[in-house]
């Protein structure tokens, strides 16, 4: 399963880039998460997942 985020929803907070640094990055403006690897089997993913205000991550 691919890690999808939504960008829309994404507030850009961080909380998955710091829960997951492994699978999550910032883009290069600073404002909206990215997937850094969408394939990653990280433990810390569904963390990550949990951790989004915005609900703004899944898996596809």
């Amino acid at each position: 399963m691919a890690i999808v985020i939504d960008d829309d929803a994404c507030m850009g907070c961080e909380a998955c880039v710091e829960t997951c640094p492994d699978a999550f990055e910032m883009n290069t403006d600073g404002d909206k998460a990215t997937v850094k690897d969408a394939d990653s089997d990280a433990e810390c993913v569904d963390e990550a997942i949990d951790a989004c205000p915005a609900e703004a991550i899944s898996k596809s």
